[in-house]
């Protein structure tokens, strides 16, 4: 049994398990805001076919209306209690696709076009979860767990919290954010020193840093550029003096890996190591492609 991940940059990855495609936090922008993006091109037209899309929380970093209009009509999106109510743009896709509110704790059932089907449950975490300056709303950030032939742990955004471990659960897979898109990271966030704090804890098979190196503020590429550069590899150090137990693939943009569950390790192309290696899979080299998103939407009630 195996799990592929493919992350596109930033908190943007596809995992495929069970025949399932689940995205997540999908941002295919070359700029947004006072941010554009330094490294790897904008997904290609593959990365936005889902049968579901986990949205962590309302920062537009990771919920992006724009890039979300992306996506095949139909498709369920999951994402936090409130969040319709708090952002006008989600409001306007209602139509289009099919919103779904969760909160930690919510669990449900993700069935592919192809028959196959994992559980998505959704987590708590530690992070301002507020889409300013739409009002007074608090709504809480969320991390994801995909159950299916593993389970596969997405952190969205998040500090370490008292009781992670144990509510986030049995994993075998970790996605941890590593960084951030500017030159210091507020409360609410990993570097790569708390990741793998937090990858220890967790204890899973396999992690594969995000969050990092992808989205830079405009004109300050030469302020802390280490914070941009650096954070994978200093993950994958980190974590193997905290967590050698567990292999960590350092990929790079529109790189996947496949992890075979049961061992931690790759199967095949794509297989990261311990050190930081990796080779190119098969979605090495899309992402320079263009054109009109296609794919169908699956339906899942929770």
């Amino acid at each position: 049994m195996a799990v592929e991940i493919t992350w596109w940059g930033h908190a943007t990855v596809t995992v495929r398990d069970s025949g399932v495609q689940v995205l997540t936090d999908p941002l295919f922008a070359r700029r947004l805001a006072h941010l554009r993006r330094r490294r790897g091109a904008v997904p290609p037209q593959s990365a936005a076919v889902a049968d579901v899309v986990l949205v962590s929380h309302l920062h537009a970093d990771h919920l992006h209306p724009a890039s979300l209009r992306r996506l095949a009509p139909g498709t369920t999106v999951v994402v936090p209690r409130g969040a319709i109510a708090a952002v006008p743009g989600l409001r306007r896709l209602r139509e289009r696709l099919r919103l779904v509110e969760v909160g930690a704790g919510d669990s449900l059932p993700v069935r592919a076009g192809q028959g196959g089907e994992v559980t998505v449950r959704a987590v708590p975490a530690a992070h301002d979860g507020r889409r300013l300056p739409y009002g007074p709303q608090r709504t809480p950030a969320l991390g994801y767990v995909v159950e299916g032939a593993a389970h596969t742990y997405f952190a969205g955004d998040t500090g370490l919290f008292d009781g992670m471990a144990d509510a986030v659960g049995p994993v075998d897979v970790a996605l941890l954010p590593v960084g951030g898109w500017g030159p210091f990271l507020g409360h609410g966030h990993l570097d790569a020193g708390r990741a793998a704090r937090a990858l220890a804890d967790l204890a899973p098979s396999a992690a594969v840093p995000v969050h990092y190196g992808t989205y830079w503020p405009i004109g300050m590429d030469a302020v802390r550029p280490h914070e941009f550069h650096t954070p994978g590899e200093e993950f994958v150090r980190l974590a193997a003096q905290l967590a050698p137990g567990v292999t960590v693939h350092r990929l790079e943009h529109g790189e996947s890996v496949t992890v075979t569950i049961g061992d931690g390790t790759g199967d095949g192309e794509g297989a990261g190591s311990g050190d930081g290696t990796r080779d190119p899979a098969r979605h090495s080299g899309e992402a320079g492609k263009a054109g009109d998103i296609g794919g169908t939407g699956r339906e899942s009630h929770g």
